[in-house]
This record gives C-alpha cells, structure tokens and sequence, in this order.
C-alpha cells in the first residue's frame, strides 16, 4: 500500500516532475534525463509546512517524488514526504550550503501501516498542546507567543515556533512543557514574517499572501521605499497580515529610484518674487511635481512641469528671480487630449435600448386632426381586435375640440370624416 500526504497541490507524473509550482515545489527540470536519476544517492524530504532536509537513500530504495517515507530522527523516526530526486538534490544542497561529506541521516524506509497510524495520533495532538502551552508561557509571565507546535512522526518529539521581541529565559519553560506532554522538547525562534507564511492568508490585494505562495528568503522594507514611490505613511496602509512593512513596497522602487534621477532633487527650493516654495510630491505619470509655500504642510501649493523646476533653478543660480512659478507664456497652451487608440467608441455597447412609445388612451386634437398618441391612428395600438375608441363625452354635441369619426377601410388603413 502507497501512502500519499499534501503536497501543496502539487500534481505529479509517474516521475514525479511537478507541473505546478510553488517555493515548496521545486520544478524538476532534468527528471526526463535518465542519467540524472542515479546521479546520487541523496533524497529532500518535506515535513509539516516549509521545514525541509536532506537524508541519503543507503539502501537504494526506489524512490519517487511524493512518497511518504520513514527518516532517521534524534530520537526515534520521523514521518515526511519526498519532494525530490536525481541530481538536482545535489544543486540545491550547494544551494542551501549543505556539504554532502557532513554527516547526513539516512532513510529507513517507505511508511507502513502501524507508522501511518503514529504519524495521525501525533497529528491530532498539535492543536490542543499549543493552546496549553500558550497558557503554561503565560502563567510564567513571559513574553512571547507560541504559534505553532509540530509533533515528530512517532510522536517522541515536538518542535515549539515561537514568537518574542527580545530576548526570552525558556528554561523553566522547557521543564514545565516536558512534564505536560511527556515528549522532548525542542524550541524554535521565528519572526513575524515566517509566522505568516507558515500560516498563511489573503492580502489586500486579493490574492495568497507572496511570503506563502512564492517567496523564500524576506528582504528588509523600509520606509524609504514608501518615500520614494510617494506613497502615503500611513501604518494601516503599509503594514501586511504580520503587522510589518508589506514585502511588495519592494518590487517597484528601483523603477521609481530610476525614473526620479531625470527630475530635479527635492532638496533644492525654488525661489521667486512671491515668496521661496519647497518641494511636497511628484506625480511622475502626469511628469509634474507640486510645491508648498511651507516646507513643513502643504500651503499655498503650486503645481509645475520638471522642465519648468529646471528653468526656475537656472535662473537662481544666476541670481534671478522670477515673477511667479508658473511660466505665463504656458498657462493659455491647451491641454493634451488623449485619442482613440481603439479608432471606435469602446462604449458603443452601453447605449440604453430605446423603450417603445405607448400609445395614450385620452386622444387630444392638435388642430390637423390628429392624435398626438398614434398619429391620427387609434387602431394602431388595437391589434388584437380590441373594440375602436369612442370619446366619453355628449355624442351630439358638435365640440371642436372633439375627436372626428373615425372609419376604417377594407384594406386596413383608416380614414377621418
């Protein structure tokens, strides 16, 4: 029998070459290659989350991506999934700077039955000690916060992630928590960052959180990065699931750093006979950048092209001083109008369909003898062979205002007498 654990989705071959991949799922780029896969001996193993190692495959079991085998642990075994095979083993050791002559445990074997069910008891433990174990820290007066607990496949061991801003004292901590589950103890520290992708979430951008889905190593975000891309400091707008800077503040601002060294430098004010201005933004879609009369708050703000802040900047380092920050000669230029790429309307879809008119019941004379409903026709309406109109008023009465007699032909049209 063949065992199978998640693997984040990932759907295998026969060889196990994944054809969706994440950064827990390293696509096998020489799995067809058939020298590749007696290349070495050495196996990566996925356990709970994004913990990996690498153990050698000494008995030659044959091995494939996927397989849920038993590994050597201290003590006892542990349970986990092989996630790759061949010889890109051995690139992504150097990757991780793990040397193949270092001591390496090995694998026992693929899992059985009496295995499997040691791995599930263990399983469904994790929960219940990690809600315990936050109360025993808490009653210990200590600051940190237990995120995660992850139990060793036979169940001899369990791995503490935990979560402190400074340095914490966990000695008695360890004693108390190895008297209560009867395991050993093992305590690992983790940010932030590493809790949320090992947790998981949506962004505000709708979409899996980047440190969970595709990220692997975290880059300091600082708020220069903000700075530089004009974006507004504000913490609620800037701070990701882990209360941090988000990591996407990253992505643009070496485009941004590049676009602004055609602009002039935000440290140099612009002088006039108004008064000094001090740089407050740029907007570098519009190619314009806005000056505030204090250089503390927006007051008094004027809004110029770069090539005009060149000029101005010209002039005063030739003592010069302009009448005022605008350049006059450009204030009666006519805007630029954007055209229609698409040469049609993209909006000629969204017209509202015409409601046909209905025709009205109290017919008025407009003095040509016709109705103002149906045009002089009161059947036009009278399809489905409703009697014809009569006026409610006196039938004898000659008013002149009244509707003439109306007769209606054999072929269908009518006629006024």
């Amino acid at each position: 029998m063949e065992y199978r654990l998640y693997n984040g989705g990932c759907c295998m071959n026969k060889k196990g070459c994944c054809k969706h991949t994440n950064k827990l799922n390293s696509y096998d780029w020489l799995c067809d290659i058939p020298e590749s896969e007696l290349a070495t001996d050495y196996v990566e193993v996925q356990f709970k989350n994004t913990r990996k190692s690498y153990y050698l495959n000494s008995t030659k079991i044959p091995l494939e991506k996927g397989d849920v085998v038993a590994v050597e642990a201290s003590p006892g075994h542990d349970i986990g999934t092989v996630t790759m095979t061949g010889k890109l083993v051995l690139l992504q050791m150097k990757r991780n700077r793990v040397r193949p002559d270092a001591e390496v445990r090995r694998v026992y074997r693929k899992v059985k039955p009496n295995d499997m069910e040691k791995y599930e008891e263990a399983k469904s433990r994790e929960h219940e000690t990690m809600i315990r174990s936050r109360k025993i820290a808490e009653g210990l007066g200590l600051q940190m916060k237990i995120g995660d607990v992850e139990y060793q496949g036979d169940g001899n061991k369990a791995i503490f992630y935990y979560i402190a801003d400074e340095r914490v004292d966990f000695r008695q901590l360890i004693k108390d928590l190895a008297e209560a589950f009867r395991v050993r103890i093992e305590m690992k520290q983790i940010g932030a960052r590493q809790e949320a992708s090992r947790i998981g979430g949506v962004g505000p951008c709708g979409r899996e959180l980047c440190c969970s889905g595709w990220m692997t190593n975290f880059i300091s975000v600082s708020t220069g990065s903000a700075r530089i891309q004009d974006i507004s400091l504000n913490p609620q707008k800037l701070a990701g699931q882990c209360a941090k800077l988000k990591c996407c503040l990253n992505y643009e601002v070496d485009v941004y750093a590049e676009v602004q060294k055609k602009y002039p430098s935000r440290e140099i004010p612009l002088e006039t006979k108004d008064g000094i201005f001090y740089h407050f933004k740029t907007d570098l879609f519009k190619d314009q950048m806005t000056y505030s009369s204090d250089r503390n708050f927006a007051a008094n703000l004027v809004t110029i092209t770069a090539e005009r802040a060149f000029e101005i900047i010209g002039l005063n380092r030739k003592g010069i001083k302009p009448d005022q920050l605008p350049a006059t000669e450009n204030s009666n230029k006519p805007q630029k109008e954007y055209q229609d790429i698409l040469g049609e309307s993209v909006t000629r879809f969204d017209n509202p369909k015409k409601k046909k008119k209905k025709g009205n019941r109290d017919y008025e004379n407009n003095g040509n003898g016709n109705g103002n409903g149906n045009n002089g026709n009161p059947n036009k309406n009278n399809r489905q062979g409703k009697p014809e109109y009569k006026h409610p008023g006196n039938r004898g009465s000659q008013n002149h205002n009244s509707p003439k007699t109306v007769k209606k032909k054999d072929n269908g049209q009518t006629e006024q007498s």
